[in-house]
């Protein structure tokens, strides 16, 4: 078990909490913080817990098993930190010296970045900023231009470059009204005529790195897909648990029992095992790819699609099962229907919506 009970009862105390609060609560916040998970990511050098990939995968799931809105935040926000090997050692060392230090933003490029000698002047909105109420710096992507012209590569294709700014330079816009996820609290931020020096952007590129440990090696876009993917493991886990609870309930019905109990309770067990099957060969890419220098192109191509395969099972799993909960599965407050909401917000998510 990669959570101890005092952890799990405290992030299940808070739940409930943060969903009415629209952001995590200062509990759970303190949490995050004594455990330094925002930095999973992050060189031991920076203050990080440098994690290997498969072992901070696992640590996602499991949280996403007890809460799928504060996985996702954590997830998104380690993330976000993870740019920390991007950018200049001694900078990161100091930004990352913070004990509350948390980043976050957008991955989708948008508006411009000037260049101007040895900065950009920046504006534009961006949409999605997970956990916007307690970030310290935003990141973003912008598209690049010089003396009014967007600059293009090699290839003729417009160039865009991450920048990371301070809070105290961004706008706001609470607009995250979501019926799951709630907690998340990934509103829109904008910026206007904001000049940035040339050292906060940055390329999430392997051969762009500044740090040597192994995640600055592995392609982001894998990365990305692993820690998204197992938050929808986590949840749809919790989601057959807890389902699987409301039918032992309702099997109390002797006449509901006869009549659906033995075909639905062999439902739930063909799903669960297809999917475990899935699970297990997700965590066996992973394993086998990390670590490599040059991770097997094939493989990260099957964890592109396996991971995608399995958000769509998920959505189509919940939606095929849900039905059977009943009035109870129905109740805002039940977590069974929390669960839904949460899986539900997080299949709109772009990267691994077919």
């Amino acid at each position: 078990m990669l959570l101890d009970t005092e952890i799990r009862y405290t992030i299940k105390d808070y739940m409930r909490e943060s969903i009415a609060l629209k952001t995590l609560s200062p509990e759970l916040l303190e949490l995050v913080y004594q455990q330094n998970w925002f930095n999973l990511w992050v060189p031991k050098a920076y203050g990080g817990r440098n994690t290997a990939l498969p072992a901070g995968c696992r640590l996602l799931e499991e949280l996403a098993y007890t809460d799928g809105g504060f996985a996702w935040t954590v997830t998104l926000c380690a993330g976000a930190n993870m740019f920390a090997g991007f950018i200049d050692p001694a900078l990161a060392s100091r930004i990352f010296g913070e004990r509350e230090v948390c980043w976050g933003g957008s991955g989708k490029p948008g508006g411009r970045a000037d260049k101007d000698g040895d900065s950009f002047i920046i504006s534009g909105s961006w949409k999605y900023a997970t956990g916007a109420p307690h970030l310290t710096h935003f990141t973003l992507n912008a598209w690049i231009y010089e003396d009014g012209v967007p600059l293009l590569d090699k290839q003729g294709e417009p160039i865009y470059h991450s920048f990371f700014i301070d809070r105290a330079d961004v706008l706001i816009h609470y607009d995250w009204d979501t019926f799951g996820l709630e907690c998340t609290a990934s509103h829109s931020f904008s910026v206007h005529e904001l000049r940035v020096p040339a050292g906060r952007a940055f390329d999430l590129q392997p051969d762009k790195r500044t740090s040597e440990e192994p995640v600055f090696y592995y392609p982001f876009m894998t990365f990305a897909e692993c820690t998204l993917a197992v938050n929808y493991i986590g949840m749809f886990r919790r989601f057959l648990d807890l389902f699987e609870k409301q039918l032992l309930v309702k099997s109390s019905d002797p006449e509901w029992a006869r009549e659906k109990g033995k075909t639905l309770f062999k439902k739930i067990d063909v799903v669960r095992s297809a999917f475990q099957k899935k699970r297990d060969r997700f965590y066996e890419l992973i394993d086998e790819t990390w670590d490599k220098i040059a991770p097997d192109a094939i493989l990260l191509s099957e964890i592109a699609d396996l991971s995608k395969e399995m958000v769509r099972d998920i959505r189509i799993g919940t939606v095929d099962l849900f039905p059977y909960a009943g009035i109870a599965g129905a109740q805002r407050d039940n977590e069974l229907n929390i669960v839904f909401r949460h899986i539900f917000t997080a299949s709109q998510h772009a990267l691994l919506n077919i």
